[in-house]
């Protein structure tokens, strides 16, 4: 997590977490006693708080958990910090999380992307066209991360054609809806007998296709499979979905691996806007949304009265009309278009950072290791600015 964070310029480091259960054979107030437990103890033990340790959700946890987490903390040994509600994020809007949350990884799975398959350099290295459309993919998970990884790569042109799960996979070389596969889901509980798609008995990670996307657990691409796998690029939404030697495998083969430690960093670093938030005490966008809206009005009143000073008004006004574009900026923008700026912003600027890396020590398509290289020097410069005196 240090070094995730460091990537995409969070400053926020720490490790993982968690309890060893199976949350299905729980009822929902048995995990909420377990929750709450949990949050006790780290907390007598110093590793939880806003200026210790900021916790935030990941498998088989959500808005639901963070929550009681929270509520805990704030009423336990938090009760008399102002910032309590800081302690962790990814919360519900109602305690204090933010707008963007929800879908911030998968968000930020695109921007990761997308930042490396409109380079050209990149996309002429593996032998595949730059932009989004008419590329196809296959996404391994269907949780909240491969739902809105899927539904993102969808709105920009990409085509997913195959999906598994634990339960199964399925097949579509038209392309699968995910608006239609994600209410198949919800309404059977699983995607396993999808009506427009075909049942897939192979291994999904080595069906050919452009981009692949792991989005479920780790140590999925390894030495057995890596050679076997047809994609151009690998896209490791999950944590460790690719093994050492895998990897090495991959690039002998030429195929393009952005790193999970940049490509899936985008929860953490909505999570510290969310964290920025609580400190703050006010919501994105509330002290300006209505000056800077004002503001853009007043300038299109400017340029329509220089016009019409400039051409004479005898005339007749000249109206200025916005684009339909403009004008959904003029209304202002809310807490989600702030999110998800600055989000695209942050992925940019690693990606840029990483692959400045990766030209330097002349690394190619290595791109962890020139995340590494980045994350590692921020920290040495961090620590040697600050010296070592205590």
């Amino acid at each position: 997590m240090t070094y995730k964070c460091a990537v995409v310029d969070v400053p926020f480091g720490g490790a993982m977490a968690g309890v060893r259960i199976d949350p299905r054979k729980y009822s929902e107030h048995e995990l909420e006693k377990i929750t709450r437990h949990f949050t006790v103890e780290m907390a007598k033990k110093g590793f939880i708080g806003p200026g210790i340790d900021v916790l935030a959700p990941d498998v088989s946890t959500g808005e639901r958990e963070m929550s009681w987490i929270a509520d805990t903390y704030t009423h336990t040994l938090g009760y008399r910090d102002i910032n309590a509600q800081a302690c962790v994020t990814g919360k519900p809007i109602s305690q204090g999380g933010i707008h963007g949350r929800h879908s911030a990884t998968g968000r930020g799975v695109l921007h990761g992307i997308e930042n490396y398959i409109t380079n050209t350099d990149y996309m002429d290295c593996i032998g595949l066209s730059p932009g989004f459309p008419s590329k196809t993919f296959v996404l391994q998970g269907f949780g909240k991360v491969g739902l809105h990884t899927m539904k993102y790569l969808h709105e920009y042109g990409a085509r997913c054609i195959c999906v598994g799960e634990t339960d199964g996979a399925i097949y579509n070389p038209r392309g699968i809806d995910p608006k239609e596969l994600e209410d198949y889901e919800q309404g059977h509980g699983t995607i396993v007998g999808f009506p427009k798609a075909e049942p897939y008995d192979g291994s999904i990670l080595e069906v050919p296709c452009d981009i692949l996307i792991p989005a479920a657990i780790e140590k999925q691409l390894t030495r057995e499979n890596a050679p076997r796998v047809q994609a151009k690029i690998i896209a490791e939404a999950a944590n460790g979905p690719t093994t050492p030697a895998a990897h090495e495998i991959l690039l002998q083969r030429n195929i393009l691996v952005i790193p999970d430690v940049y490509v899936n960093a985008g929860g953490v670093t909505v999570s510290f806007f969310e964290w920025l938030k609580n400190l703050n005490h006010v919501s994105y966008g509330r002290l300006s949304f209505k000056y800077e809206r004002e503001s853009s009005y007043h300038l299109l009143q400017s340029v329509q009265h220089s016009l019409e000073q400039w051409f004479g008004k005898a005339r007749g006004e000249i109206p200025i009309v916005p684009s339909p574009e403009f004008q959904a900026r003029v209304t202002g923008a809310s807490e989600k278009d702030i999110v998800y700026s600055g989000l695209a912003y942050t992925m940019e600027q690693s990606a840029k950072q990483i692959m400045t890396m990766a030209a330097r020590y002349n690394l190619g398509l290595d791109q962890r290791t020139a995340a590494y290289l980045c994350a590692l020097e921020k920290v040495f410069t961090v620590y040697n600015e600050a010296g070592f005196t205590y």
